[in-house]
């Protein structure tokens, strides 16, 4: 699970965090969801977020991994309630337009303009932490044309 941590001053974003919760092929899928939630959980606790932003469901390609990528989903949806935050949620379409002006960007594309976005001297690296920061740039921008948190 991608961890991005951005703050948007003025018009300009800074990288706070950026990291990823792993887990362990072999463990069991609720030993993973507890693993996730600790460290979504340890995140939060550290560098106390005003809001939540997650990549909706797609459900396109594979079954199975939509339903494991819902199970994500819940993880996150449920720390934020249990510590008050509320959670946004955005399409990746909507997200990959915002960061790049493309919806049909690649993962490396939104990566190289997360990168140059928050003048990072590397790219954010695995793609899932590239990601993270992608959705949280993605809720600032829209938080600011909607009058969100």
């Amino acid at each position: 699970m991608g961890i991005g941590i951005v703050d948007l001053q003025n018009t300009q974003f800074k990288p706070v965090h950026f990291s990823v919760v792993r887990t362990k092929a072999t463990e069991s899928l609720d030993h993973k969801l507890e693993a996730l939630y600790n460290g979504l959980m340890e995140m939060i606790n550290v560098y106390e977020p005003q809001v939540l932003s997650v990549e909706e469901a797609f459900y396109g390609t594979n079954a199975r991994t939509a339903l494991l990528m819902g199970h994500v989903r819940g993880v996150i949806m449920l720390g934020g309630r249990h510590v008050n935050i509320p959670v946004y949620e955005y399409a990746a379409r909507k997200v990959k337009s915002a960061i790049t002006g493309n919806g049909n960007a690649t993962k490396e594309q939104v990566q190289f303009m997360v990168q140059r976005l928050l003048s990072l001297k590397m790219l954010p690296t695995p793609l899932d932490a590239s990601d993270a920061l992608a959705i949280a740039m993605c809720h600032g921008l829209n938080a600011r044309t909607q009058n969100l948190r």
